[in-house]
Formats: structure tokens, C-alpha cells, sequence
């Protein structure tokens, strides 16, 4: 079947190149460009993270559904009396511009108040440090979607001149407009500049290093065309999502960055095949003297051998990393369902650009291919390129590294599951946290809104945690009475009528809204038992609610998980050994590369390294995005070096033999391909957002680890040790294989 496919597109190279070209630019232009009228950016969503159905969750519902106001801005002054009468005077025409402003209902702030800041009511409304007071504008709840976004620009701007309105009065006086739309258009622009800043990073560098895989730039082109066509297809899949599902603005970068790193991934296999096939077709002298068109027999059996062999390994490594990432789709969360459904569809994307641009670009390039390129012509590189652009020896660094683990398999054995231990050693103390605006820079405008916020006027802020309550009034203030009586409950504010429900605000003491103190304190309150029903919102709440899903799906995950890598990879080598073998090595690997996280991101080691301040625990999903995407890559690689390896076994190479030729000959292609993907991580640790910063840096020392520790180290010495053993089957599994086996 894959050599067909490559006879076919090496008969029809410049269609199929169009056909991208065209995909390329339509995707581009609906994704990012919005011609359709709305981008992508437009339609994300941002929030808490939620199981649906969860207490929480319910709680949440209740109160949006029961809430009649509108959207509220807030504008916080500082460096300002509110008292001085002057203030007043200058601050009186801008209130009146901002009432007037069309889909405005009311605007408030304390000195508008009888008597101004004496009033009792406009305490909340007052710094506690008396250097500052708020103005809040609501608007219109009735506005539609277009006037509300209107409304919103209209008074935003109104808002951010007040300051030079005061300046007068008041000189040193500075103004932060904020707001619930304004957090979610941040942390939208910031997902846009993120990727934009990683793409920036990742795609100039990787180029660099296919560059000296191949020698020249025209083999390295080309897995760089196709991750150009697959982060274009990436973001056009993700936009369709969103007219199907609510899509989290984080979704993007995640999906993406796997995308781009897999479809280099899988071009770079390609074009190495083809490259060693075409050597084996061509003698090198006539390859570097003669020009042929691209047509000839020689390229177009190249192609057909490349896809037969490695286009096969590209498309049973895409289905190892599907599955692995399709298993976040049996978790209710919708931001994981998100992300599975993206991934896949990504997935499906870098596949296709390998399998058909890919083979294309080379059916077009023919045997200039084996021509040395211009850089191998300079004479400092000359050097470098000999040594590390695609040769084709039985021997070389991998073989040697190998030679000296199979001398001593089981002293390597140990020393790599040790490091492995050490540095998972970290995840003994995890802590999850289910962040919003903590994600966002300490540099960010609304960020610092809201510290502001917390720290002057804690009477304006939303309390940590709230008791939604379907009970009478008089019986809900004598329940508050006894949530006021819970340890570590600072306070309780008057319950409220909200609808047809009666809400209770529980303050922890605590600063850390997510942190162990105000999870115990939910964990009380839900143990309590009222006559009536009671539901507990808030970021603890939302938490608990959301690891108690991760909880839930984590089996059945798991068992999706191990079920498929075990029937895959003996459909590919045949053998029970193997398959477990490699679910244990993965498993230690991710654990490792998830302490690193804990170590760094939890626990705030390389804070200013790497330019974030933790919010003492990892994001809640971002630990199943990491599990479910590090597999998936482990076995990426896991499959590049078992397709190799067995290929030798069958040729009737003794296996320790067939352990060292087959790291020799896909050992460069593995390193290769974990350096971009490394790096291609590593782009998105320079972007701002936390969360991002956080699978980033988590994905790339997962690969980092397993390409090295792993592929390089411990894959070589089990397998010396197991020997035989580790093409061991029962005999019905023999024969079923024999039968079935996926080979090249």
C-alpha cells in the first residue's frame, strides 16, 4: 500500500505539491486571517478548567444562569486622595462621558456617594491605604454580542484617559482598566504572541540542525515545508473544532507545537530513507556529475522503497502517538476532550504532509539530493558535515556507544533506572492547581488589575470559595454562623440572594486560593449536612472536583493506552517481551521528566531562568497532557528504532547484533529528531503564559530523557540482557502473528 502511494505521487509530484500549496493558504487564511469573519483567536474560549457535572461545575451553572447583571469594568486609580475635593470636581465630566456611552447602565465609585469616602457604603470602593478608590461601570445585559463589544471598546478607552483627566488635581496619579472580557481578550492575545514567538524560535533553529543532518539546505527543506502545511492544517482543524465544542485558548499552542514537531519528525525519516535508498540505486559519482530529471527510474524506485519502508514506520508511529493522545477523549473535562480531538486531527495532518508533500518535494528533487550541498563546500564546515550529515556506515558513534553498553548491560541497567528514580523523585510531593489569571505574566496589565485588587480592596473580591445553598434566607444565616465556626475559615460573608438561591462567600485563611488550607476547607463544608442542598464553587473546589475526574478516566486511559501499544508493537516485532519492555521504560521515563516539572515549576527552581513565578503546584491538566503526549513520543522513537532493529533481525542478525547496526542506522535520525522536537518545545518555554511554559518545558525533557537515558542507553542494554527472550511469544501468538504481521 505505501509504495503505491509513493509510485503515485512520484508520477504526480507538482499536483500533489499545488494541492498543498493551496491547502496551506486556505488554512492560513481562515485560521489566522479570518476571512470567513472571525479567526481562530476569535472563537477561544479561556476559564477554570471544570469537570461537567461536577459539584463545582453545577454550583457554577446555577449561579450564570441566576445572575441578571451585566458585564462590569473596573477602573482602579492609585496615587490619588478621594478626598480631596478638587478630585471630585475633575473627575465629575468623565463619569458623565462614561454614563453617556450607549449600552451603559450604571457607573459607581465613592464619590458619587453622599458625603464621598465618609459614606459607609463607599468602603469597598477605597483603598486600604487611602492612595486610591475604583470607578465600576456595568453595562447593558440585554446588549447584543456586536454592541456589547462595542460597549466595551467604547468604555475601555473612555476609562484609560481618565488618568490624564486627574493629572491636574492629582499628578502622580496612574489608572488600570480591567474587567472580565478585557482578562479573556489578554490571555487570547497572549496565546497568539506565544505562538508566534515559539514558532519563531523553533522553526529557524530546527531548520539549522536538519541542515547538518543532511549536509544542505534542500534536503532540509523539506520536513520544513511539511510542518509548514501541517501548522497551517494544525490551526484550520483546530478552528472546525470550535464550531463543534468550546475549545480552550491554551488547545492552540499545545496542538500545535505537537504537530509541528511530529511532522519534522516524520519528514526528516523520510527524506534520510530516500536519501539511503537512492545511494543504494545510484552510484555517487554519476549522482554528483549527472543531471536527470526527476522522472527517472532510479528516483521514483527510491520513493517507492522510502514510503515502503519508512513511510510505513511514519504511519505505525502516527497510530501509536494517536492513541496514546485519543486516550485524554474518556476524560469528561471538556479542555482534555478539546486537546485529544485537536491532537488526533493534527496527527492526521503531519502524517499526511509526510506521506504525500514530503515524498513529492523529493520525486522533484531527484538526484540532486546526493550532490554535496553549497555549505559542504566551506571549508570550516567541510569538517562538521562530514561528521554529522546522513553517511551511510555500518559503523560510527551509535555503534560504539552501543558496543561499550553491551559490554556491561547490567551496570548500565541499573545506573539508568537510578537516574531515572532520582530524578522522579519530585513527583512524591505534587501538588495540582487548577489556575486562571495566575497563568498570565506578572507583567501582564490585567495581572497586575488584580493584584491590585486583592491587596486594597479585598471587600471588592470575590471570596474563594462560594456556597451556593436552595434554602430560605433565616435558615441560611444560621448555617453561616456554623461555617464561620470552621477551622481555618478567616471569615463568612452575608448570605445573598442571588434568583431563587441563597449564597454564602467563605474566606480561608489563607492567601493561596487553590493551596492545601482552603481544600481542606471545601472538603469540611461538603462533609457538612445541612436539611437543605448546598453546592461548593471556587478555584479549591474546582480542583478537587477536577482531579477527582482525572481520577475517573486515569483507568480506562490506561488500559486504552497499554492495550493498543501491546497489540501494535507485536503486530510489528511479534514478540510479548518487547511490548512490556517498552511500556516499563516509558513509564520510567515519563515519571522522570514529570519530577523535572515538580522540581522546577512547583517547586520554583529556575524561576528567573526561565521567567515565571510558580503558582506552587502544577496546572491540573497539564500533568494528563504530559503522560498522554510524552507516550505518545516515547513510542514515536520507540518505533524508529524497533522498525531497525527487527529489519536486521530478520535478515537472520543475531539480536545483539541486530540491537547495535539497527541504533547505528537510525540512532542519527532518532537524535536528529529529538533535537528539533526538543527545541520545538523548548520555543514555546520563551512564550508567557504558564501553562504553555509548563508543557513546553515538561514535553521537552520528556523526549530529551528518552532519547538519550532511554533510546541510547537502556533500550540497548535490556535488550542484551533479555537476549532471545526477547522475541519470545507463545506459539498461538507465533502462528497469529505470522499470519498478521505488520512488515516492511
Amino acid at each position: 500500500m505505501f509504495a503505491r502511494l509513493g509510485r503515485l505521487v512520484a508520477h504526480h509530484p507538482r499536483v500533489t505539491v499545488v494541492v498543498w500549496i493551496v491547502l496551506t493558504v486556505v488554512g492560513y487564511a481562515f485560521a489566522v486571517q479570518g476571512v470567513h469573519g472571525e479567526s481562530l483567536f476569535d472563537r477561544l474560549s479561556t476559564g477554570q478548567p471544570e469537570a461537567p457535572g461536577s459539584e463545582s461545575a453545577q454550583a457554577r451553572a446555577i449561579l450564570e444562569e441566576a445572575d441578571e447583571s451585566g458585564t462590569s469594568l473596573t477602573l482602579v486609580l492609585s496615587g490619588v486622595d478621594p478626598a480631596d475635593p478638587d478630585v471630585a470636581t475633575a473627575l465629575a465630566p468623565a463619569r458623565d462621558d462614561v454614563a453617556a456611552i450607549p449600552g451603559v447602565a450604571s457607573v459607581i465609585d465613592p464619590l458619587v456617594l453622599p458625603d464621598g469616602v465618609e459614606n459607609p457604603a463607599a468602603a469597598p470602593l477605597v483603598a486600604q491605604d487611602g492612595d486610591g478608590f475604583l470607578m465600576v461601570v456595568d453595562l447593558d445585559p440585554t446588549l447584543s454580542d456586536e454592541a456589547h463589544a462595542e460597549t466595551v471598546d467604547a468604555v475601555t478607552e473612555r476609562l484609560g484617559q481618565v488618568p490624564d483627566d486627574l493629572g491636574d488635581v492629582a499628578p502622580d496619579v496612574t489608572g488600570i482598566v480591567g474587567g472580565t472580557p478585557l482578562i479573556v481578550d489578554e490571555i487570547t492575545s497572549q496565546v497568539e504572541e506565544d505562538l508566534r514567538t515559539g514558532e519563531a524560535i523553533a522553526l529557524p533553529i530546527a531548520l539549522l540542525v536538519m541542515v547538518l543532518v543532511f549536509g544542505g539546505f534542500l534536503a532540509a527543506a523539506m520536513p520544513m515545508a511539511g510542518a509548514v502545511a501541517s501548522i497551517a492544517g494544525g490551526l484550520a482543524t483546530v478552528l472546525a473544532l470550535t464550531y463543534l465544542m468550546d475549545v480552550e485558548s491554551s488547545v492552540v499552542n499545545v496542538v500545535t507545537v505537537l504537530g509541528l514537531g511530529l511532522s519534522i519528525d516524520y519528514g526528516l525519516l523520510i527524506v534520510s530513507r530516500f536519501r539511503e535508498e537512492l545511494h543504494a540505486l545510484v552510484d555517487h559519482d554519476e549522482g554528483r556529475s549527472a543531471r536527470r530529471r526527476r522522472g527517472d527510474g532510479a528516483v521514483v524506485t527510491a520513493v517507492e522503497r522510502a514510503m515502503a519502508t519508512a513511510g510505513r514506520t511514519v504511519a505505525f508511529s502516527a497510530v501509536t502517538v494517536a492513541i496514546a493522545v485519543a486516550s485524554l477523549l474518556v476524560f469528561s473535562p471538556q479542555i482534555l476532550r478539546a486537546i485529544g480531538a485537536a491532537g488526533c486531527a493534527v496527527i492526521l495532518v503531519a502524517v499526511a504532509t509526510a506521506l504525500t508533500l514530503v515524498p513529492a518535494l523529493l520525486t522533484l528533487a531527484g538526484r540532486r539530493l546526493l550532490r554535496p550541498g553549497l555549505l559542504a563546500r566551506v571549508p570550516f564546515l567541510r569538517p562538521v558535515l562530514a561528521r554529522t550529515a546522513d553517511v551511510q556506515a555500518e559503523e560510527g558513534v551509535f555503534s560504539r556507544l552501543v558496543g561499550r553498553v553491551q559490554r556491561h548491560p547490567w551496570l548500565v541497567t541499573a545506573g539508568a533506572v537510578a537516574l531515572l528514580g532520582v530524578l522522579a523523585a519530585p513527583l512524591a510531593h505534587l501538588e495540582l492547581r487548577g489556575s486562571t489569571t495566575a497563568l498570565l505574566p506578572e507583567s501582564s496589565t490585567q495581572r497586575q488589575f488584580l493584584d491590585v485588587l486583592a491587596e486594597q480592596y479585598p471587600a471588592s473580591t470575590s471570596p474563594d470559595i462560594t456556597v451556593v445553598t436552595e434554602a430560605t434566607m433565616a435558615d441560611a444565616t444560621a448555617w453561616a454562623d456554623e461555617l464561620a465556626a470552621l477551622d481555618d475559615v478567616a471569615s463568612v460573608d452575608p448570605p445573598a440572594v442571588v434568583g431563587s438561591y441563597v449564597v454564602i462567600g467563605v474566606r480561608p485563611a489563607t492567601d493561596d486560593p487553590g493551596g492545601e488550607v482552603a481544600r481542606g476547607v471545601v472538603e469540611e463544608i461538603r462533609g457538612l449536612d445541612p436539611a437543605f442542598p448546598t453546592w461548593v464553587a471556587g478555584q479549591a473546589a474546582s480542583q478537587t472536583d477536577f482531579v477527582a475526574a482525572l481520577a475517573d478516566g486515569a483507568p480506562w486511559a490506561a488500559l486504552i493506552v497499554v492495550l493498543a501499544t501491546f497489540v501494535l508493537l507485536f503486530l510489528m516485532t511479534g514478540s510479548f517481551v518487547i511490548p512490556v519492555k517498552a511500556l516499563l521504560t516509558n513509564v520510567l521515563s515519563l515519571a522522570a521528566s514529570l519530577g523535572v516539572l515538580v522540581w522546577v515549576f512547583q517547586d520554583g527552581h529556575l524561576e528567573s531562568l526561565l521567567g515565571f513565578t510558580s503558582a506552587g503546584g502544577i496546572e491540573t491538566y497539564v500533568l494528563a497532557l504530559v503522560i498522554a503526549f510524552g507516550f505518545g513520543l516515547a513510542m514515536d522513537y520507540e518505533v524508529f528504532l524497533l522498525s531497525r532493529i527487527k529489519e536486521l533481525h530478520d535478515e537472520g542478525r543475531p539480536t545483539s547484533e541486530a540491537v547495535r547496526l539497527g541504533l547505528q542506522r537510525s540512532g542519527r535520525i532518532i537524535t536528529s529528531a529529538a533535537a528539533i522536537i526538543v527545541v520545538v518545545f523548548a520555543g514555546f518555554v520563551a512564550g508567557e503564559l504558564l501553562v504553555i511554559k509548563e508543557v513546553g518545558f515538561a514535553l521537552a525533557v520528556a523526549v530529551l530523557i528518552d532519547a538519550t537515558v532511554v533510546r541510547l542507553l537502556l533500550v540497548p542494554a535490556t535488550m542484551t540482557v533479555l537476549g532471545r527472550l526477547n522475541w519470545w511469544a507463545p506459539g498461538w501468538a507465533k502462528r497469529l502473528h505470522a499470519r498478521v504481521e505488520i512488515t516492511h
